[in-house]
């Protein structure tokens, strides 16, 4: 089969489905993995090929989940954890931050914790406060956790399948508004993205625009929208939150001598943060203005479409902040 455009659910079904079929160790575990195919209809198929010992339904408890995906992948194997939204990852925050993040380290490097947990990220679509988180930020805090969030069906399944082959555990967000969004994606079944690099989506020369998931379609449009202004806005994709690769970002920010970061999730306390403090720290003689910060508003996201809507990043919000920057 030919490379093809590819949605990005297809995308993760492929290298999940691959990387199955590749070696035996892997399993994929969730709640409606096997006979609902799955929440997001990643998992479709999947026990009808591999069989329930391969694709384990589980009882509605992300803390069991959690727990039994770090000892499973202690004892050898290499789950591949759903849950249906990240907000509900915080209810296996223990068994990831305590045990899957440490254990390589609290015992001299004797075990290790090869496990991938699949969340499904972001705002929109009305799904009230509670279910509608991008965060992230907070998984990417702790040492020993990788956190990977691809903006496109191609990078998503480079990622997944390199953090299934990784002996280190990893939280892999995907965002919901990009399952159905196409991309042209390698049928090779050996098509790996390397951990902890981040991408150069787009060259310019004016600005430069940082961010991921679902972030980087936003700097794409807005940088489409300030070319026929004659403003060349540069955009880097981080692809991954841990390991963070800041080097794409300096390089760029020595040329622009300006950056706008942009992420879906609240404005305090997250990576944009962490991107200003660097470029601050580092590239101080490079800085032409003050680092801007496009996220969602510092609210509960509102149920009303409207105000939903208001509380979110979008394009013209990026676009506002490089016209800031210049």
């Amino acid at each position: 089969m030919a490379d093809k455009n590819t949605p990005m659910r297809e995308a993760l079904r492929m290298a999940l489905m691959e990387e199955m079929e590749r070696d035996e160790r892997v399993f994929v575990m969730g709640q409606e993995v096997g006979a609902w195919d799955g929440t997001h209809k990643v998992t479709r198929g999947f026990l009808e090929k591999f069989g329930a010992r391969r694709v384990r339904d589980t009882p509605i408890s992300e803390m069991a989940i959690g727990g039994a995906a770090v000892g499973a992948a202690m004892a050898g194997l290499r789950p591949v954890a759903e849950i249906m939204t990240i907000n509900f990852a915080f209810l296996a925050f223990d068994a990831l931050i305590n045990h899957a993040a440490k254990v390589h380290y609290m015992f001299n490097g004797q075990f290790k914790c090869p496990m991938v947990m699949r969340v499904a990220s972001g705002w929109g679509n009305q799904a009230t406060a509670t279910h509608s988180h991008t965060p992230e930020m907070i998984f990417a805090h702790f040492p020993g956790m990788y956190v990977a969030a691809p903006s496109n069906a191609r990078d998503a399944k480079g990622m997944l399948k390199a953090a299934i082959r990784d002996d280190n555990p990893v939280l892999f967000s995907e965002s919901i508004a990009l399952y159905p969004k196409p991309a042209v994606v390698p049928d090779d079944p050996d098509f790996l993205l390397p951990i902890g690099k981040s991408d150069l989506k787009r060259e310019g020369q004016h600005v430069t625009l940082v961010a991921w998931a679902r972030g980087v379609e936003w700097a794409l449009q807005a940088a489409d929208t300030l070319a026929k202004e004659g403003v060349q806005c540069e955009v880097i994709d981080l692809r991954w939150l841990r390991p963070l690769d800041t080097a794409l970002v300096f390089e760029s920010f020595k040329k622009t001598n300006r950056c706008v970061v942009i992420e879906e999730a609240l404005p305090h306390f997250g990576v944009g943060a962490e991107i200003a403090a660097q470029i601050q720290d580092n590239l101080f003689d490079y800085m032409d203005a003050p680092i801007k910060r496009v996220n969602a508003m510092d609210v509960p996201l509102p149920y009303a479409a409207e105000l939903e809507m208001l509380a979110l990043p979008n394009a013209q919000k990026v676009v506002d902040a490089v016209r800031e920057v210049l």
